[in-house]
């Protein structure tokens, strides 16, 4: 039998408070990403793991002497068909997965025996423990769950480093090339009738502009898998639930429009002087060679100057068009570990057999949905 540590509580709290006073300040001074935020999770929580049937599973760490907050590990657990599964808080919305601690109490964990024994008994039983979109150089959680080693994902993240003033930005990070066919591009469309570009200040701005967003990705994404995520009534309300709470500190949401009609938006988040893209929808129909993508990434960009931003992070996905706005890429991982042997021949299978692998996302995409693939197409 585990003895419990002499340092730390260890506790699962399926109703944790993630809104509350405690774990704002122990996200503020984590190694987290701006997809543990408070707000992103409480709503991930208590909108989406409902909807599919999945558990929360909420490791709390907290300091024995202080009772303070020492680490949160967002965790679901997911039935998906006879596999039981634990992964981190996720359900296709967010892009980067982590640990939510400081890598100093980080490390106290990890030098304390007696606490990991304990949160790896906690997340038992499972099949099979998922733990993708790891961050390059974040916290080791393999190491804390006694997991295989990480593993590079078949795809990555990209953002670019921006500088002030935009002009010397722009000239760069975007080729000479590219720079004058924007230009062009930029003139033809401001002669096609009153331009704009704002960020979004109230609710009622929100809903319209995410309405116009979901009417513009549902026909462009109806033939990837389950299509664009904003069709589904749940994850209309996830997003603009975020979108509404978080706007004007955690939450961005830009529109250009043509005469008064929106013709282009992206929803980000704002986290640590970077702008995280999620999503972008174009009319791209009334718009054909508009290069309206472009366009109002670079608006964005500009935007994001302006507010002192150092980053603009496009998050995952391969995309070509990252790269020509000078967007690098960061590797990113994905920890798996068999807690049965039902668990052990999956996973045997997705590492030897490709197309079982494919079949099997397939099939989760169909019935369970699993973690998304790239930025546009969530």
């Amino acid at each position: 039998m585990n003895r419990p540590s002499n340092t730390f509580d260890i506790a699962i709290e399926q109703g944790f408070d993630f809104l509350s006073p405690d774990y704002a300040e122990l996200f503020d001074n984590s190694a987290a990403t701006a997809f543990q935020h408070p707000l992103w999770l409480d709503t991930l929580y208590t909108r989406l793991a409902s909807h599919v049937g999945a558990t929360p599973l909420v490791v709390v760490v907290r300091h024995r002497a202080t009772g303070a907050l020492a680490m949160v590990l967002p965790l679901l657990r997911i039935r998906r068909g006879p596999i039981r599964t634990v992964e981190f808080a996720d359900l296709r919305v967010s892009d980067y997965l982590a640990p939510v601690c400081s890598p100093q109490v980080f490390s106290e964990l990890l030098k304390d025996e007696s606490a990991c024994a304990e949160i790896r008994c906690l997340v038992r039983p499972f099949d099979l423990l998922r733990m993708t979109k790891l961050p390059d150089g974040r916290l080791p959680i393999e190491n804390l769950l006694a997991a295989p080693r990480r593993i590079a994902m078949d795809t990555n993240a990209y953002a670019t480093v921006l500088v002030a003033p935009f002009e010397q930005w722009r000239a760069s990070a975007l080729d000479r090339s590219y720079q004058k066919e924007l230009a062009k591009k930029a003139r033809q469309l401001q002669k096609k009738g009153d331009l704009s570009f704002s960020c979004c200040r109230d609710s009622a701005a929100v809903l319209e502009v995410l309405d116009v967003m979901k009417k513009f990705r549902g026909p462009r994404f109806q033939a990837h898998g389950d299509g664009d995520l904003l069709q589904r009534p749940e994850y209309y309300g996830f997003y603009s639930d975020v979108a509404q709470r978080g706007l004007g500190s955690f939450v961005r949401l830009y529109a250009m429009k043509m005469n008064g009609e929106v013709i282009a938006a992206v929803l980000g988040l704002s986290h640590h002087g970077s702008f995280l893209v999620i999503m972008g929808a174009f009319d791209i129909a009334g718009y054909k060679s508009q290069s309206l993508g472009a366009l109002m990434f670079e608006q964005v960009a500009k935007d994001c100057i302006e507010r002192g931003d150092q980053m603009l992070d496009f998050t995952i996905g391969d995309e070509p068009y990252k790269k020509q706005f000078g967007a690098q890429p960061s590797p990113m991982w994905t920890v798996t570990q068999a807690g049965s042997t039902t668990g052990a021949i999956s996973l045997f299978a997705l590492k030897q057999a490709p197309w079982l692998k494919l079949a099997a996302k397939r099939m989760s995409e169909f019935r369970f949905l699993p973690t998304r693939t790239s930025t546009p197409t969530r």
